[in-house]
């Protein structure tokens, strides 16, 4: 067992971010976007074994507040508050996994802040921009959207899921996304939708600049996740690289159903 986490509020010029540091050692961040710090703790407690862990809200979401709830998350702004986060901790240069979103966030710092990261693990990044479909799936993403703030919250994910390529049983879909929500789970569902996933899925990379530094990318795909987007995404990125892609066990997030089998995985990359 690790002891429990240093926590802390930093604030930064347009709102705060809750971060939380575990253990001792080199400094690894886990990061996503939209989800929060809350489902990293199982890995990051594993990690913390031997290394310094930093976990974090982003930006809009749960515990990081924004001074203007309406001003959207963008992935070069999270790579700031990532830069900001690993030069408070003062223990950089930093491994950073980044899942989904978090991953574009991820890239973003690579290409802004090359000498914060000695390793950047890019896990199933949604570049839609990448792919030859583009047009057809930012549409579906306004689709979503829309779906989304027209009050019809289940339909929005069900239109999600499909666009994803991720298959669910109906009845967990409602489940899932159509049962009781707290006031935070609505706040957080609504700034994803309206402030952060168009950002994060229609953001372009710098591809010359991520080249630059493809010996510390690493492109992860989960092992469950074929036929999904996400690994059409991650193979692209991987091939504009000249890289092949790592499989991590599970889906697209094996580490919160598998967190041992995937840190067994990620130490495998991390810098030794």
């Amino acid at each position: 067992m690790t002891n429990a986490p240093t926590t802390g509020l930093l604030r930064v010029p347009d709102g705060r971010l809750h971060f939380e540091v575990r253990g001792r050692g080199p400094l690894v961040v886990l990061t996503g976007a939209p989800m929060d710090a809350r489902s990293f703790e199982p890995l990051a407690d594993l990690l913390a074994v031997d290394h310094a862990v930093l976990t974090t809200d982003p930006r809009g979401i749960n515990r990081s507040p924004l001074d203007d709830p309406e001003q959207d998350s963008t992935p070069e702004l999270r790579a700031d508050d990532l830069a900001r986060l690993i030069a408070h901790v003062d223990a950089g240069p930093a491994a950073v996994l980044g899942s989904s979103g978090g991953a574009v966030s991820a890239l973003a710092l690579a290409q802004s802040r090359p000498e914060l990261v000695s390793t950047v693990v890019a896990h199933e990044p949604p570049l839609c921009e990448l792919l030859p479909d583009r047009e057809q799936l930012r549409e579906g993403t306004e689709d979503i959207i829309a779906t989304h703030l027209s009050g019809d919250y289940l339909g929005g994910w069900r239109k999600f899921l499909a666009m994803a390529n991720i298959d669910m049983p109906p009845e967990a879909v409602g489940e899932i996304f159509g049962g009781e929500r707290d006031a935070q789970q609505i706040a957080d569902d609504h700034y994803q939708h309206a402030h952060m996933l168009r950002g994060t899925s229609h953001w372009t990379p710098d591809l010359d600049a991520l080249r630059a530094v493809a010996d510390r990318i690493v492109v992860g795909i989960g092992e469950e996740s074929g036929g999904q987007l996400c690994e059409r995404t991650s193979k692209a990125l991987a091939a504009e690289l000249g890289t092949d892609p790592v499989m991590f066990p599970g889906d697209h997030i094996g580490f919160v159903g598998a967190p041992a089998d995937f840190e067994a995985r990620l130490r495998g990359v991390l810098p030794s």
